[in-house]
Formats: C-alpha cells, sequence, structure tokens
C-alpha cells in the first residue's frame, strides 16, 4: 500500500474531469458535515480509489475529493434521532445510511446517506472495490493471460507457416498428376484402335484370356498376401508396432500429466491466490507465488504441446512427432526455475502449514475428489519427473526406429537437448542445496562462521569424531585435531568441506560451539598421516 500521494491542483481537475464522464459510480447522496453535523446534498463520483464531491452534477471544479485506500465501508442503521413521528422524521428513517472508515488515524469517517436501498448497496460495494493493490492483482494476471496469448499466436505462425509449405507441396503433387493424367489419356487414345479390334475376335479366343486374366489376378494375389504375411511377422513390423505403442503411451502420460497440472492450478493456486486477497488472508500473496512458482505457465505449455500430440494421433497411422519437439524444446527453460527453487518452496510451504487457518484451509482443498487423496506436496513434486520422462520416452522411441526414417535425426537432436537442459538443471540444484546446506550448518553454530558463506565451500560429510590428547613432547611434538592443551580425550562434533574442516563441541543445550584454537582448519596447506600402530 502506498504511504503517501502528492497532487497538485493540476492532477486533481484531470482526475476530475475523468470521474465526471468515466467514474465507476456517479449520483447525489448526502454528505454529513463534522463541523455541524448538518447533511448536505452533494453530487459525487468514484474513480478508481478516489471520491470527488461536486455541488452539482454541472458543476466543473470539485468541491473536495477523498482517497480511499486502505478504507473499510460498511452499512450503519439510521439515526436515533430520526425514530420521532413527525413527517419529516419519516422521510429521514427512509433513508439508507452507509459510513467509510479510513484507515489513517486522526481522519474522521464519512457518513452518506441516500435515499435508494439498492444504490446504497452499489455504492458500498463500489468503494469495499477502489483499491489500487486490486488493480494491481489484476493487472499482473492480466499480463500473465497476454504473456499466454503470445505464446500461442508464436505457435500458430509457425504451424501457419508448415501448412503453406504442405500447400506448396500438395500444389506441386497436383501439377504432376496432371501431367500424368494427360500422359494416360493420350495413351488411351492410341489404344482405342486396337480395343476395336479385339471386339472382331473369335469367342473362344475370348474365354481363353479370361481365363488367363483370372489365372494372372489370382496368383498376383497369392503373392501380394504372402509379401504381407512376411512383412507382419518381420522384425521391422514389430519395431513399428511397438514404436507406435510407446508414442500411444506417451500420449495417455502427456494427458495425465497435464490433468495433475490442471488440479495443482485450480484446485491450489487459483483458490489460495484468493484467499490471499482477503480480508484476514491466511497466506500471503508472496508465499503463494514462491510455493507455486511458474507452474500456471508450465500447465499453459502442456495444454497446447497435448493439443498437438492429439492432433497427430488423429492422423495415424503417420506419425510425425519431431517438429512438436522442435516447438516444445525452446519453451521448457521454465522448467529452470521450478526445479532450482523446488526445495525452497516445499520449505515455505511447511512454515505455512504452522499457521491453523491455512493447514485447515489447505486440508479441505485437499479433501476435492480432483486431488483423489493426494497432497499439495505430491503435486509440486509432478513437474520434476517430467524432463527425464521426455529423456526416457525418447530413448526407447529411438530404439525402434530405423536409421534410415525420416524422424531419426531430428528426435536424436530433441533427446540431446533434453539430456543438456537436464545436466544444467541438476548442476544449478546441486549448488542450491549446497548453499542451503551450508548456511543450515552456519545457522547452528552459535559464533557462526564466515568460511560457510563462500558460494564455492562444498559441503561433503559430517559426525562425531574423538580428540586425543597431545603426546608427550619427547616421543611425538603432533597435535590431533585441537588444542595443545588438551589433557583428555574429547567427542567433538566434526564438518568436512572442499576447503575447510570444522571441529565444534556440543553444549549441554545441544548447541554447537567452535572450538577457540583450532576450530576451523584449512585444507589448502594441510598434511594428513594415518597412524596404522593404535598405540
Amino acid at each position: 500500500m502506498q504511504k503517501s500521494v502528492r497532487y497538485n491542483e493540476g492532477h486533481a481537475l484531470y482526475l476530475a474531469l475523468l470521474a465526471r464522464k468515466e467514474g465507476t459510480k456517479r449520483g447525489y447522496l448526502s454528505k454529513k458535515t463534522a463541523e455541524t453535523n448538518r447533511w448536505h446534498e452533494k453530487w459525487f463520483a468514484l474513480y478508481q480509489n478516489v471520491l470527488f464531491y461536486f455541488e452539482g452534477e454541472q458543476s466543473a471544479r470539485p468541491a473536495g475529493m477523498y482517497m480511499l485506500e486502505g478504507c473499510n465501508c460498511e452499512r450503519v442503521p439510521a439515526p436515533k434521532g430520526c425514530a420521532a413521528g413527525s413527517a419529516k422524521d419519516a422521510a429521514l428513517d427512509k433513508q439508507h445510511y452507509f459510513t467509510v472508515l479510513f484507515g489513517h488515524e486522526g481522519q474522521k469517517p464519512l457518513e452518506l446517506r441516500c435515499e435508494d436501498e439498492v444504490d446504497g448497496d452499489e455504492w458500498v460495494e463500489a468503494i469495499h472495490q477502489a483499491s489500487y493493490s486490486d488493480i494491481l492483482i489484476e493487472r499482473e494476471v492480466l499480463m500473465q493471460k497476454y504473456i499466454h496469448l503470445v505464446q500461442i499466436v508464436e505457435t500458430e505462425k509457425i504451424a501457419a507457416n508448415q501448412l503453406r509449405h504442405q500447400l506448396e507441396d500438395q500444389d506441386t503433387e497436383i501439377e504432376r498428376l496432371k501431367s500424368e493424367i494427360i500422359a494416360l489419356n493420350k495413351t488411351k487414345e492410341r489404344m482405342r484402335p486396337y480395343q476395336g479390334n479385339q471386339e472382331d475376335e473369335d469367342p473362344d479366343i475370348k474365354k481363353i484370356k479370361k481365363v488367363q486374366s483370372f489365372m494372372r489376378g489370382w496368383l498376383c494375389r497369392r503373392k501380394w498376401k504372402t509379401i504381407v504375411q512376411d512383412y507382419i511377422c518381420s522384425p521391422h513390423a514389430e519395431s513399428m508396432r511397438k514404436r507406435n505403442q510407446i508414442v500411444f503411451n506417451m500420449v495417455e502420460a502427456e494427458s495425465e500429466y497435464v490433468h495433475q497440472l490442471y488440479v495443482l492450478v485450480n484446485c491450489f493456486l487459483r483458490p489460495l491466490r484468493m484467499a490471499a486477497s482477503s480480508k484476514k488472508p491466511p497466506i500471503s500473496h508472496d508465499d503463494v507465488s514462491s510455493i507455486f512458482l511458474n507452474s500456471e505457465t508450465i500447465m499453459f505449455l502442456h495444454e497446447i504441446f497435448h493439443q498437438g500430440l492429439k492432433a497427430r494421433i488423429a492422423n495415424w497411422p503417420t506419425l510425425i512427432l519431431a517438429d512438436l519437439f522442435d516447438i516444445l524444446l525452446p519453451m521448457l527453460n521454465i522448467y529452470q526455475e521450478f526445479v532450482r527453487n523446488h526445495q525452497y518452496s516445499l520449505q515455505v510451504l511447511a512454515n505455512c502449514k504452522q499457521n491453523r487457518d491455512f493447514d485447515k484451509l489447505l486440508k479441505q482443498y485437499e479433501a476435492n475428489p480432483a486431488c483423489e487423496g493426494r497432497m499439495l506436496e505430491t503435486f509440486l513434486t509432478y513437474p520434476m519427473f517430467q524432463i527425464p520422462r521426455y529423456i526416457i520416452t525418447l530413448h526407447e522411441l529411438l530404439a525402434h526406429t530405423p536409421h534410415e526414417h525420416v524422424e531419426r535425426k531430428s528426435l536424436e537432436f530433441a533427446k540431446s537437448k533434453l539430456e543438456e537442459l537436464s545436466r544444467v538443471m541438476h548442476d544449478e540444484v546441486s549448488d542450491t542445496e549446497n548453499i542451503r546446506k551450508n548456511l543450515a550448518i552456519e545457522r547452528t553454530i552459535v559464533e557462526g562462521c564466515d568460511i560457510l558463506l563462500d558460494t564455492s565451500q562444498t559441503f561433503i560429510r559430517q559426525g562425531s569424531l574423538i580428540q586425543v590428547p597431545s603426546v608427550e613432547r619427547g616421543k611425538l611434538s603432533k597435535v590431533r585435531l585441537g588444542s595443545l592443551s588438551l589433557k583428555k580425550e574429547g567427542e567433538r562434533q566434526c564438518f568436512l568441506f572442499t576447503k575447510h574442516f570444522l571441529i565444534c563441541t556440543r553444549s549441554s543445550g545441544g548447541k554447537l560451539h567452535l572450538l577457540k584454537t583450532g576450530g576451523v582448519l584449512s585444507l589448502i596447506e594441510c598434511t594428513l598421516i594415518e597412524e596404522t600402530d593404535a598405540s
């Protein structure tokens, strides 16, 4: 919410002009003055979160204005003084009163009234909705829809170019067929004299030719039947059947994944976003964005991809999938943000569950029959496995795709790009998890540890070790893991990193403290000596 707004007279007059022409709500209301407690009829105009009032409907300059950001408007009963029996009091009793309570300290409430109850309800509702923050939220939703529509337009442009190329190829094929028809017609014209001579042949000759034609047809059909049966039993046909089955399974899996994203967005994201805008929100908008990240954009992307798959299945047995992956691959980078912050989103969700109101509301959402008993964490995990699932599907598809197949190179390219994207996401997740692990260890140490703030410091392992006392100087002048003044063995909590080795003691309260001497050992110029003789 804005803390202050600065207006000059020019701004106020301009906004007043817009309110008179395009105001959300306009009309006459009675306003109670704070000085005399008398009611005066004014013409009011509401524009966004500013309420202007004029002496009359034709007045050019406003008599005053109110900022409604953060205010509350509610209906109030008629004042007790209006209950008398006179005709004037009876008319006042029919008035409908409502009050605007401002969120600023020291600002008196604005008392208004009108004659029509419906008009009063409309004014109260309009003032309730006069919030600049709500406009910003609506703008963000519209911007996401705009980005989605832009992506759809780009996809449609690519599809239109492909259809244009197909039409050009078909036009070329039509011209070729026309030339073949013309050549066949010419051949038919040349054969007509020969057919005329056949009509004069002997009937026995005609019967013999019919028998020969029948036998040739029978032999040809038997040969083709043998060829078809041999092909059906061949390894190539078996490979094609398996390939088609893999494609059908991929379409079913994509349909199930789109349904899971639909449940995530419509049963959790959008209801929680609305709850965050309520009067007593159980969760903030920032936490909603941290939990769900860009899952709504991922849903829009896979809805488009699923529609493309269903269109290709409609053209079975001709299955061309490579161009769909060519369209999908540039957009899969949106998974990087989701995968990188997945653990953080689950952590934010766990923290929000500490709020009883949020936990109760979330259980109501999870009881929806569409969730089938699955929790929100389950739906947030589904996008984590989608890229590996595509890689496995393409690997199986390539295993049953001949090397001379028209889609072989395109599918191999798509598989390599997905594997590269998977490696990048794995590295980013590893780096992010390592930083969070280092920060978690740094928070457990009471004194803190600045070396753990180095992003190149990689955690290896932790555990408890026994620190032995230093050996007598005459036998061995060497110290193991710490202070020279150590006289007896002690258990230490140790943390091993790529560059340093930390030695901590655990107090009776369970807190960790770095050793004052030798608590942080640098491993860059360190030599490790293993003693085989325990004595």
